[in-house]
């Protein structure tokens, strides 16, 4: 088995976070137990309601790393990948939930922050992203990306760990140590000075970042931090929070820095191929198969729904069944009063069937009326 890598990780505050007096957000952290090292990155969200950013980043950081570290069998091997992105966005919550309490914090929202990870048992490595940032693989032929940047509607947007759904964001990477010689994990306050998204170049100076874990975790933090601070957050006045981490893996050959990519054409993007054109391109071939399966479930007799038992008792072409329930303009919802309102005596009434209508014997009635009669009696004798 090959020697374990050598971890090194260090976090900034930005400018802007100096000028405005408010702490540093990002958290980097890494941990090496049970033959596994894993290494995180974490961007806490900014802006007035991610209150306690920093802290959620700095859980969700440690937080993995522990799981990883005892569990990382159990993650790379599963092949329902949906339920280890799930668990491990629930093991990050369950470990926020105290800071909630401890902070007095109405919910995990106070605590929003992107997540970066790279793990590594052996040959085995496993990755995951949510968020903008970057992980990148460094190899004898140069750089590559493992996981790209991920915005929202715009590019100040992004997705954050802690939302509710965070699992359907969340990318995990299977992969191999094959050919790496490191990988660099980075959050958007460096991925914006070293990564170009409209050619999806990565600078060589990442592969030169990577290059000084080779002298020692100790030596290459004091080093990293010196040129982080000098060419990422000393590049202005109003730069982010900078977080790195490396996996160097030193028995591996270094690339040719001078045969390193400096420059790559723009890559024209088309922005009106997006998944909302390929849904409406595939509507129609979609149709027709419905039509056809629900045309064989009826020969199988299977009627497991409204439309298949119309279509299968209607003697129509199959270009005249009813369309499918996708294709129908959905319905106004009520308005909440409306909704929340109980149902009257009366319109009750009107919905049950006559079977189901109790009828009063001759008997009992008779007996309340001759009861009504005596109170009436009572009522005036005690008047005169």
């Amino acid at each position: 088995m090959r020697a374990l890598p050598t971890l090194v990780n260090v976090s900034l505050i930005g400018n802007k976070h100096i000028n405005r007096g408010t702490p540093c957000e990002d958290s980097s952290f890494s941990k090496t137990s049970n033959g596994v090292s894993v290494m995180c990155v974490s961007d806490g969200a900014g802006g007035a309601k991610y209150t306690h950013a920093r802290f959620g980043s700095k859980c969700a950081c440690e937080t993995v790393a522990d799981l990883l570290c005892r569990h990382f069998d159990a993650f790379y091997f599963e092949n329902r990948e949906s339920i280890s992105r799930t668990i491990l966005v629930t093991a990050i919550h369950s470990a926020m939930a105290p800071l909630l309490q401890e902070h007095e914090l109405d919910g995990l929202e106070r605590l929003s922050c992107t997540l970066l990870f790279v793990a590594v048992k052996g040959d085995l490595v496993l990755a995951g992203h949510i968020g903008d940032g970057m992980i990148c693989r460094v190899s004898s032929q140069g750089i590559s990306p493992v996981t790209l940047p991920a915005n929202g509607e715009n590019a100040s947007s992004t997705y954050f760990i802690t939302f509710p759904n965070a699992q359907e964001y969340l990318r995990f990477i299977r992969t191999t140590t094959d050919d790496t010689h490191a990988f660099v994990l980075m959050t958007d306050g460096v991925e914006e000075m070293v990564y170009d998204s409209s050619s999806q170049l990565i600078r060589p100076v990442v592969a030169r970042l990577a290059e000084l874990a080779a002298k020692g975790k100790v030596e290459a933090e004091e080093e990293l931090r010196n040129t982080i601070q000098e060419f990422v957050v000393g590049a202005g006045q109003n730069t982010d929070d900078a977080s790195v981490g490396i996996v160097y893996f030193s028995d591996t050959a270094t690339p040719d820095f001078g045969a390193l990519c400096d420059s790559k054409a723009k890559v024209e993007r088309d922005y009106n191929d997006t998944m909302k054109a390929v849904q409406m391109e595939l509507i129609p071939q979609v149709k027709k198969a419905q039509e056809i399966l629900t045309k064989i479930r009826c020969q199988n007799g299977e009627k497991s729904d409204t439309v298949e038992k119309e279509a299968c008792e209607s003697d129509v072409d199959e270009h005249e069944v009813k369309k499918p329930a996708e294709e129908t303009k959905p319905e106004k919802k009520a308005s909440p009063e409306k909704e929340t309102l109980p149902e009257t005596d009366e319109k009750k009434a009107e919905t049950v069937s006559p079977k189901e209508r109790k009828v009063v014997p001759l008997w009992a009635f008779l007996l309340v009326l001759l009861g009504f009669a005596a109170s009436l009696v009572a009522l005036i004798l005690t008047l005169m």
